[in-house]
């Protein structure tokens, strides 16, 4: 009774020889050689941009978010009734969220005016110590005037009323109060006791703070309650919903993302769409490869006929050619990896790239390359390398060696 024949494993010595030797510059066929460097440069060459890329849109980012995060307040309650937000429902937010900052105001448009400009501006009455607790622009703008009739601005608003602090500035309010016979809008000059910069232009040139004490005093304003709520929180995607369940029904609670989601969801679907346009890049490299391939097939039929006369296996044949394929790609990823890594260490330490800050926010180009990024690029790359490998294997394995010979 005969055994069945065991299939022997592929020989790894033999197929690491055939590479080495593959892999060496072909003096007969020198465009195979090229041919290979180009699927190497253009595989180094996308991973690098896609890092830089990728790098500055997520830098980019956050850069906003952090400004937006600031100035719009991580999470705001607003009334939908009257007096719905007031010192009792704060009282009882503190007892259930001692970890929580607050802050209420009063809000109000306004038309600022001094030294012959007129700019239309946001006004917020806050309590100056409860605000520097959760605003470090704030904080860090606040001077030390006493009187309640006292304005902290933007630093645009600032230059465009040529009101630098220590100054005076006009307000009018939408108010009337009676002149004579007639009425006249509610007008009042307020010190400016310090001057922000937020890093956002159309923000430093709208918005301004003064006093709830003023608010009280000119707009009659009823002490206690408020026009709504700021509340800081480190984690406010984790603590929206448990702050929802304790507000009773004539208020709301917003997330400074649901102020600005369009936003947001635009620079994320742009990043998406560089990702893969980008990605065509590596693509295009991925087709270097498998023409280099399928040229050294064709140029090394004989071989590959020869050396299926000798032994060799059509799993060994298929082999040789898969793993050259990866060893082009894969160099050409960790070159790629190496390049970026050094495009964006240049970006971050030096100022090459200004961009103005008005627009952008910042204006040092952010870069900040997140890990699920990077993965996602090698992921993506490694994926194209490995079908740019498989059909030029599968074609050199199907080498028939007796047609070959004869023809040749």
């Amino acid at each position: 009774m005969s055994t069945p024949a065991r299939i022997s494993s592929p020989n790894t010595k033999f197929i690491r020889h055939i590479i080495k030797h593959y892999l060496k510059y072909d003096k007969e066929n020198p465009f195979i050689f090229i041919s290979a460097m180009l699927a190497f440069l253009g595989i180094a060459a996308g991973v690098m941009v896609l890092m830089i890329a990728m790098g500055i849109m997520n830098g980019t980012q956050k850069e906003f978010t952090k400004k937006l995060f600031v100035m719009n307040y991580p999470l705001t309650i607003l009334p939908l009734e009257e007096n719905a937000v007031n010192d009792t429902l704060i009282a009882s937010l503190k007892e259930q969220f001692p970890h929580l900052q607050f802050s209420p105001y009063y809000t109000t448009q306004v038309i600022t005016k001094n030294d012959g400009a007129v700019q239309g501006s946001l006004v917020y009455g806050v309590d100056f110590d409860k605000e520097s607790k959760i605003n470090a622009i704030f904080k860090e703008a606040t001077g030390h005037e006493t009187s309640k009739f006292r304005v902290v601005i933007g630093e645009g608003l600032s230059f465009e009323m040529n009101a630098p602090k220590g100054e005076k500035v006009t307000l009018y309010f939408s108010e009337q109060q009676a002149i004579g016979f007639g009425t006249m809008p509610l007008q009042k000059r307020f010190i400016v006791d310090g001057v922000f910069k937020s890093g956002l232009k159309a923000y430093d040139k709208a918005i301004m703070y003064t006093s709830l004490e003023a608010f009280e005093k000119l707009l009659d304003r009823k002490h206690g309650s408020y026009d709504g709520l700021h509340i800081y929180t480190e984690n406010p995607l984790d603590e929206i919903d448990a702050i929802r369940s304790e507000l009773p029904e004539m208020v709301v609670i917003e997330g400074w993302w649901q102020q600005n989601g369009n936003f947001f969801a635009a620079m994320e679907m742009e990043k998406k769409a560089l990702f893969l346009v980008l990605l065509l890049i590596i693509l295009v490299a991925s087709l270097n490869i498998i023409s280099s391939l399928l040229m050294t097939v064709m140029s090394r039929r004989r071989e590959i006929a020869l050396m299926r006369t000798l032994g060799a296996t059509k799993v060994e044949i298929k082999a040789i050619f898969f793993r050259l394929g990866l060893i082009i790609g894969s160099t050409g990823i960790v070159a790629g990896t190496l390049l970026g890594g050094l495009g964006i260490w240049i970006l971050t330490t030096f100022d090459i790239i200004s961009m103005p800050a008005d627009v952008y926010g910042t204006s040092k180009l952010p870069v900040d390359l997140t890990f699920n990024d990077f993965g996602l690029i090698i992921l993506g790359t490694s994926i194209i390398i490995l079908l740019s490998a498989l059909y030029p294997a599968k074609k050199a394995s199907q080498t028939d060696p007796l047609t070959v010979l004869r023809n040749e």
